[in-house]
């Protein structure tokens, strides 16, 4: 998979479970998401979903999916598999697939996800993937799971942890615009000051979880093979 993304989350597993699982819940901590719907289907039959995504204001792109979970196996850990599409000219993303493991460990759950995805507007479009989409897809990734790891192990709640990030974001650039009246002198350590100086605890911060994984990379759980494109 393209994107590789890991926290460690102290919490129960099924409380976990329910606040990934449960689109009413996963769309209060994912940045990626405005809305996630669940679509009527067979009983039985992989979950289908609408997602939206507000890009500015007045622009919202949206898209719809599948995906199906496994609570019990035989290793102890949980998994869930999902693909996704937009039909939508605007989406620079076409389609694509990925999944979550939920891997119990002594220190918590390593909740963990992989994804990729195929991009449209041709050159164009894999040019901007690359040095624009990509890196902002993996960082909305990491900032999302450290927002829901403090909202299982703090009581955080997504909204106010929003609120903390962008209250500190506003002091960062306040700070730097105080020293601007006093030069360059002023200024660099300043903005040095606004990049360096470690979040809140209470505030998500992507720089907490993994970009890489810790040792080999697992293969795609088999459950995403069997899933059908929405």
């Amino acid at each position: 998979m393209g994107l590789y993304i890991e926290a460690l989350i102290r919490t129960d597993p099924e409380h976990l479970w329910d606040r990934t699982q449960d689109p009413a819940q996963h769309q209060r901590w994912d940045l990626r998401f405005t809305e996630i719907s669940p679509l009527p289907g067979p009983p039985g039959s992989a979950q289908r979903f609408r997602y939206a995504t507000r890009v500015l204001p007045f622009l919202t792109v949206a898209g719809t999916g599948t995906s199906a979970g496994e609570r019990e196996r035989a290793d102890g850990e949980r998994v869930s598999a999902l693909r996704f599409a937009s039909s939508e000219r605007l989406s620079l993303l076409a389609e694509g697939s990925g999944y979550w493991r939920y891997v119990p460990t002594a220190d918590g759950i390593r909740f963990l996800t992989g994804y990729d995805y195929r991009t449209r507007w041709g050159r164009f479009g894999a040019v901007a993937d690359r040095l624009v989409f990509r890196p902002l897809m993996g960082w909305a990734t990491a900032w999302s799971f450290d927002r829901l790891r403090l909202w299982c192990e703090r009581g955080v709640s997504p909204a106010r942890s929003l609120a903390y990030a962008l209250t500190e974001v506003l002091v960062r650039l306040l700070v730097v615009a105080a020293a601007l009246p006093f030069g360059p002198v002023a200024v660099l350590p300043a903005a040095l000051a606004a990049l360096l100086v470690p979040p809140s605890p209470l505030t998500p911060a992507a720089r907490r979880c993994l970009r890489r994984p810790p040792g080999r990379p697992a293969a795609a759980p088999s459950l995403l093979a069997r899933l059908e494109r929405p």
